[in-house]
């Protein structure tokens, strides 16, 4: 038995509210809404969010919310879409669902609940070729639009103190070697793919990109030990990152070299949107970080509740929180 995840304020959410899933399809309750949200994103026009207990929503406007057809109870943790017809989700017991209707009903592609490993994040480069990431370097890739997922193990990101370890372990056991791979790499939290090129961040200051679409793969030098949860491009065309405690990160242009953004809060950031060339960062305790240039504007929710993702939908921001979906002004 694997010990419990503490690598994501995601999977933090998941202990405390009884995360364990089945393969029953996902109760159906008066306000799905209202419930532990972890991601949301748009599929077409429509909004689809997705959280705990295999709880599915979607929104044509953003304020009256149905709950989608969903086949398992495992809480799920992102959710990604190529088409407003077409999208994916994943989440705990390596799960990972497909809808072909814009997030009405939902098929299951993998589930493996006696991994005990959580997918914390699924992106797709087009209709068929997609990665499923998350737990001690779990990732899945596919190339057929999930009808077949296969296991990769990424030897890019293995200590250098544990190469010959497992180089010897391999040939002399393989099953111990196949064991051991389980869990050695770090946790791999969220993945941003921007035309031929996509970036990981992770767990232990874990940053990595890949220019040829996830073939080879280059870990960067750490510029932070703490755990990364957020990526996204940034006013300069660069990147910005963030994790623990609010500790974020920015570079210029194409330039990867990361230079600190302070942040007056020590709050997780979980998620970073864009908003008119800003870069809006969505965090725990209900605090929303909005970066320009090198200054940060801080504010809250008057609830307090964790803030897991969030879009810009009308002028508003659209929030998957810990108790639900919460729409605010974009700007104030």
């Amino acid at each position: 038995m694997i010990k419990k995840l503490i690598a994501t304020s995601i999977a933090v959410f998941v202990m405390q509210s009884e995360a364990f899933g089945s393969a029953e399809e996902a109760l159906r309750v008066a306000h799905p809404e209202k419930t532990l949200l972890t991601d949301i994103t748009y599929s077409g026009d429509r909004l689809v969010a997705v959280g705990k207990h295999g709880t599915i929503v979607f929104s044509d406007d953003g304020s009256s919310w149905q709950q989608a057809h969903v086949p398992i109870q495992s809480l799920l943790t992102a959710v990604d879409f190529t088409t407003a017809k077409r999208g994916w989700a994943c989440g705990h017991d390596a799960s990972i669902l497909h809808t072909t209707d814009g997030g009405v009903s939902w098929q299951v592609q993998q589930y493996l609940p006696d991994l005990e490993k959580p997918c914390l994040d699924i992106e797709f480069v087009n209709d068929n070729q997609g990665f499923a990431i998350g737990a001690y370097g779990m990732m899945y890739q596919t190339q057929d639009g999930g009808k077949s997922w296969n296991k990769r193990f990424l030897n890019e990101f293995v200590h250098p103190d544990d190469v010959d370890y497992l180089a010897e372990l391999k040939q002399d056991d393989p099953q111990a070697y196949e064991d051991e791979t389980q869990f050695i790499l770090p946790h791999f939290n969220r993945m941003l793919i921007d035309g031929q090129s996509i970036y990981l961040v992770g767990e232990m200051g874990l940053f990595a990109v890949s220019h040829d679409l996830g073939a080879t793969w280059e870990r960067l030098e750490e510029f932070y030990s703490g755990s990364l949860f957020a990526v996204n491009k940034n006013q300069h065309s660069g990147l910005i990152v963030a994790g623990l405690r609010g500790n974020t990160f920015q570079s210029l242009s194409d330039d990867i070299s990361f230079a600190p953004i302070k942040v007056d809060k020590s709050a997780t950031i979980n998620s970073i949107v864009e908003h008119n060339k800003n870069q809006i960062m969505l965090a725990n305790s209900g605090f929303i970080f909005t970066v320009t240039g090198d200054r940060v504007q801080t504010r809250q929710l008057k609830n307090g509740k964790s803030i897991l993702s969030g879009v810009v939908h009308n002028g508003k921001l659209v929030l998957a929180t810990e108790e639900g979906i919460q729409n605010i002004e974009v700007d104030r």
